[in-house]
């Protein structure tokens, strides 16, 4: 079951929701199930399959559950045959698979739409890779991929919250961390931490009074140089968030309520001995899962 939490502008015009078989451009993905509501005249809801840069016979629905400046949740029902989708705790529509699910690892978000949450719930049995974000900008919408993936949350979440990697970290690995900035925060950080020493191999700080993102390390007793992003600062007092880092060969990745932040390269560069997950300062956890 895919969750999603958001708004469609004022000014939209359409948006879609795609499950997708990877996320390459050239040649396009396969995209097993298209979701794409059309805010014109007449309003309506096309569904397809995208197949070798084909698409297939559309379905349409007319009927517009959305509403443009207003707020939806999306629920997408995933069966062994079909995708059900229900809006605002409706049911909407059932759209029949065409392509074998196996193959579908990415969930693609894009159009003129605002999303505020995404979550991703386990069926009883499902078997899924790791998880990664990527997002794309342009002027006229907004583009998000998300790998599909299944993590439990760790137990005790009070901070200083600090969870052991028995293993370290290895390529492939992601952490998503989920929470709320305190009301007054002045800053909160998540660090990764190497085994036996007081180095951070990452060290992430959203400075809210600064309205900065900073990535830096600790090694040797001294901090490195900071990178820095200030032209988007997607935290805020009182509000929920979730970051994810993907932990790439050269590189981390991070994303910040699924648009990509930063890439921070390695400064530590034996993964296996980042070996501690730890989240400091005015901030309330309400999940972190290692996947």
């Amino acid at each position: 079951m895919v969750l999603i939490q958001g708004s469609v502008p004022i000014d939209a015009d359409r948006f879609q929701v795609d499950f997708t078989c990877g996320s390459s451009v050239k040649p396009r993905a396969d995209v097993a199930f298209h979701f794409n509501p059309r805010f014109g005249r007449p309003a309506c809801i096309v569904c397809n399959t995208l197949q070798r840069e084909r698409w297939g016979r559309e379905e349409v629905l007319h009927c517009m559950p959305f509403a443009v400046g207003e707020a939806f949740e999306v629920v997408v029902l995933v069966t062994k045959d079909s995708f059900k989708v229900a809006v605002n705790g409706a049911h909407v529509l059932e759209y029949k698979q065409r392509v074998e699910l196996e193959g579908v690892d990415t969930l693609s978000i894009s159009g003129k739409v605002k999303v505020q949450a995404l979550g991703i719930l386990p069926g009883s049995s499902c078997v899924c890779p790791a998880a990664s974000v990527s997002s794309h900008r342009p002027e006229s919408h907004v583009r998000t991929a998300v790998l599909l993936s299944v993590m439990p949350p760790l137990g005790d979440l009070s901070v200083p919250f600090r969870h052991e990697l028995m293993k370290g970290l290895s390529v492939g690995q992601s952490i998503t961390v989920k929470g709320e900035v305190h009301q007054n925060a002045h800053s909160f950080c998540i660090n990764l931490r190497r085994a036996g020493s007081s180095d951070i191999a990452l060290h992430l700080n959203p400075r809210l009074k600064k309205q900065v993102f900073v990535g830096n390390s600790f090694l040797s007793e001294c901090w490195g140089p900071e990178e820095t992003r200030v032209d988007i600062f997607p935290f805020a007092a009182g509000q929920y968030f979730e970051v994810i880092i993907l932990c790439e060969g050269q590189q981390f990745r991070v994303a910040v309520n699924g648009v990509h932040l930063m890439d921070f390269k390695h400064r530590v560069q034996d993964l296996s001995c980042i070996t501690q997950v730890e989240v400091l300062g005015d901030v309330k956890l309400l999940s972190v899962m290692i996947g």
